[in-house]
């Protein structure tokens, strides 16, 4: 490869092991209410959360190191710099692909957490049914009263979208053995809850094992298909060619309890609202895919 070609790549590659955030400090200490909202929107009744010996649930490591709005004085330039980079060669696109989080001590309410974060690697110029782009990972490492309490590694795609004539195909579910029989059930116009075989707890999404008692024995319970609207999100950006912004997705709230996120439809975006009665239904996108959505105002669908 002449020096050339490979300069942009050795720019990019530059990047990896410089500071994306130095001494950063999480906007508040680990806190109850935090923690509770945490709880609430995910469903999750886990006694550990709760009462005087409490500590966080460990999937909010990241949750206590957002900046906001105003973001963190601790972030350096080099990620900004390298994502100018890949503006300049066309990746103006981004998509978050995955993350991987490890924990090494539990978080506690009034912990101070500090952390630093690093890039880790950036990929070769890679082709996906996005586009064209490199995937950049950056690894933050979490420190709980000065003491590691966990690292958090973050995976985005930057790219060039791909040129189409037609429309995109959506995105498909990712099936594995765990959700294999949810997703079945959607074939055959179902929407499958988990009610555990010891403690009877209905839970979704679905999970190999019962959160309240830990039990491994399971069966279903078929939804009724009513809900209310819990929560949602109008969502504006990044483009996607599968889908038309903006649309709104919904946290909803099933009669029986358990909370699943679609899309609402039915209704213009912007007048989707908190408690919105919604009902079931089942859409197909093509010859291949077929989606649980919620559609207000509507008779129940097949």
């Amino acid at each position: 490869m002449s020096d050339e070609a490979a300069g942009p790549a050795a720019r990019l590659k530059a990047y990896e092991g410089r500071a994306a955030a130095v001494e950063g400090v999480g906007k508040d200490p680990v806190n109850e209410p935090m923690i509770r909202h945490w709880c609430e929107a995910m469903g999750d009744t886990n006694a550990a959360y709760t009462g005087p010996d409490a500590v966080a649930p460990p999937t909010m490591l990241q949750a206590w190191t957002m900046g906001g709005l105003s973001g963190h004085e601790g972030r350096s330039d080099a990620y900004d710099e390298l994502l100018g980079l890949l503006d300049e060669a066309g990746c103006t696109s981004v998509v978050a692909t995955d993350c991987e989080q490890e924990y090494l001590r539990p978080l506690r309410p009034g912990d101070e957490i500090t952390f630093d974060a690093v890039i880790e690697s950036v990929s070769e110029r890679k082709t996906t049914k996005l586009g064209t782009g490199h995937f950049v990972t950056t690894r933050m490492d979490v420190r709980a009263n000065g003491e590691p309490a966990g690292t958090h590694r973050f995976r985005i795609l930057k790219y060039a979208p791909a040129r189409t004539k037609s429309k995109a195909a959506r995105p498909r579910p990712v099936v594995n053995r765990d959700n294999a029989g949810f997703w079945e059930g959607v074939g055959r116009h179902q929407l499958l809850i988990q009610r555990c075989g010891g403690c009877g707890t209905l839970r979704f999404p679905w999970l190999p094992g019962c959160g309240a008692c830990g039990s491994p024995e399971w069966g279903t319970v078929e939804a009724s298909g009513e809900g209310t609207v819990y929560s949602y999100v109008v969502m504006h950006h990044p483009p996607f060619p599968a889908f038309d912004p903006p649309y709104a997705v919904g946290l909803i709230e099933l009669a029986e309890g358990v909370r699943i996120v679609s899309n609402v439809i039915g209704v213009p975006y912007d007048k989707v609202r908190i408690g919105m009665p919604v009902r079931l239904r089942f859409e197909r996108y093509d010859e291949e895919l077929v989606l649980p959505v919620f559609r207000a105002g509507a008779e129940g669908g097949g």
